[in-house]
C-alpha cells in the first residue's frame, strides 16, 4: 500500500465516465478534493467515447483516456476478444497509475473502472468507491471487493462495508435556492418569468419514448397556457415535416442545457428519467417530479424512484405507458394543482442530501492517508 510523500503532493486518480450519471459525481468529490487539499495533484481517467471528454477539460481536470471494455453478455466475437481486451486495458491503467504515482483511487462505476480497480488492487494502491444506484452496478461489486471504503447514494443499496453519503453533486445544484433563483433562470433559459413551467428530460442522452409523447401533447399543453422547456438530448431535436425545429405557443426545446440547476430552478414540474443522479438532485432541491424509468438494464431506474414516490415527493409512470393519454389524464391536472405541487417539493426536500461531494472526498483523502 502507497503512502503519500510528505516532500510530493497528494495524488488521485478519478475513474469513470461515459455518461452524464458517471461524470458528474466524479466532478463534483474533484471539486471537494480541491478545497481541502488545494495542492492536491488530480487525474480523472475516462474513454474516448464519452461525455467526459468535454466536461472533465470544461472543468480545468486532466483527463486519461482508456478502452471501454464491456463484458460480454453472450457468447460472440466480442467475448473472444474480451480476455485480451481487458488484459490490455488493465496494462494502460498500470502505466496510468504509476506515471500519476496514485495514492489513492476513486471510482464511480462503470466499463472504465473494472480494469481501473484491478490494477490499483494489484499495485496495492488503496481504493474508495461511489455506488450511485440502489442495485449496485457489476464494475463496483467487483471493487467492493478490494476496499472498504464505500459510499452510496441510497441508504439500502447493499454493498458489504459501505456507509449512506447521498449523491455528489455540483455545488450549483446542491446549494440550490429554487425560489430565488427561479426569475434569473428563467430569463436566462428564454422562458416566461410568470408562466407555469413544465420542464421535460431524457438526460444528456435524450428519451425516444419521453419526447415523441410530448411531441404529441403540445396542442393540449399550449391550449392549458402551460409553458415547456424540452431538453430534448444530444441530437434529438424534434422537427416539422419541413426539417425546421417543431414549434407551437411555449414551447422551447434545446439538445442539453449546460447547468441543470437552471433547470430545476425554473421548474413547476420536471418530466424525467430515473437516473440516480437525477433523483438525487430532484430531492437536494425540492423539484416535483415524475419519473419515466428507463426500461432496459436490472431495472434499478424504477428502484431509485421508489423512496421519493413512496413519500409523495414524486410520480412514476411505466415507460410504455407514458403517452399523449396519459399526459392529457394526469400531467396537466397536476401541473394545475400549486398546492400539490409544494407539497411534493416540500416531500422532496426533507429526502435530499446535499453534502455528498464532500463526505467523499474526505473518504478519498482519509484511505490515501
Amino acid at each position: 500500500m502507497t503512502n503519500p510523500s510528505p516532500n510530493r503532493p497528494l495524488s488521485v486518480v478519478l475513474a469513470g465516465g461515459g455518461s452524464a450519471g458517471h461524470v458528474s459525481p466524479l466532478l463534483a468529490v474533484a471539486a471537494k478534493l480541491r478545497a481541502l487539499v488545494p495542492d492536491a495533484k488530480l487525474l480523472a481517467v475516462g474513454s474516448a467515447s464519452g461525455l467526459e471528454t468535454r466536461l472533465v477539460p470544461a472543468a480545468g481536470l486532466e483527463l486519461a483516456l482508456i478502452d471501454r471494455v464491456p463484458m460480454p453478455r453472450r457468447p460472440n466475437a466480442d467475448a473472444l476478444k474480451f480476455p485480451m481486451r481487458m488484459r490490455r486495458a488493465i496494462a494502460d491503467s498500470r502505466r496510468i497509475l504509476r506515471e500519476a504515482r496514485a495514492d489513492v483511487v476513486f471510482g464511480v462505476g462503470g466499463f472504465i473502472c473494472t480494469p481501473m480497480y484491478l490494477a490499483a488492487h494489484r499495485a496495492g494502491i488503496p481504493i474508495v468507491i461511489h455506488e450511485a444506484n440502489l442495485r449496485p452496478g457489476l464494475a463496483n461489486r467487483l471493487g467492493a471487493r478490494y476496499t472498504g471504503t464505500i459510499g452510496t447514494a441510497f441508504e439500502q443499496t447493499a454493498l458489504r462495508g459501505s456507509v449512506w453519503v447521498g449523491m455528489p453533486m455540483r455545488a450549483e445544484v446542491a446549494d440550490l435556492d429554487r425560489a430565488a433563483a427561479r426569475p434569473a433562470a428563467r430569463q436566462a433559459l428564454g422562458l416566461d418569468p410568470g408562466k407555469t413551467t413544465l420542464v421535460v428530460t431524457g438526460g444528456s442522452l435524450g428519451a425516444v419514448r419521453i419526447n415523441e409523447a410530448l411531441s404529441r401533447s403540445l396542442p393540449a399543453l399550449a391550449e392549458s397556457g402551460i409553458q415547456v422547456l424540452h431538453i430534448t438530448g444530444a441530437g434529438k431535436s424534434l422537427k416539422d415535416q419541413a426539417g425546421n425545429l417543431l414549434r407551437a405557443p411555449g414551447y422551447h426545446q434545446v439538445e442539453y442545457v449546460d447547468g441543470m440547476e437552471l433547470a430545476y430552478a425554473a421548474a413547476d414540474l420536471m418530466v424525467c428519467r430515473a437516473g440516480a443522479g437525477t433523483v438525487s438532485e430532484v430531492a437536494a432541491t425540492g423539484t416535483p417530479a415524475v419519473f419515466v424509468p428507463l426500461p432496459v438494464g436490472n431495472g434499478e431506474q424504477a428502484l431509485n424512484a421508489g423512496t421519493l414516490v413512496r413519500h409523495g415527493a414524486a410520480l412514476a409512470v411505466a415507460d410504455k405507458d407514458f403517452s399523449a393519454d396519459w399526459i392529457a389524464a394526469n400531467l396537466l391536472p397536476l401541473l394545475r394543482d400549486e398546492p400539490r405541487l409544494i407539497a411534493m417539493g416540500d416531500a422532496a426536500g426533507r429526502h435530499g442530501i446535499r453534502d455528498a461531494a464532500l463526505k467523499m472526498a474526505e473518504l478519498v483523502v482519509g484511505a490515501a492517508r
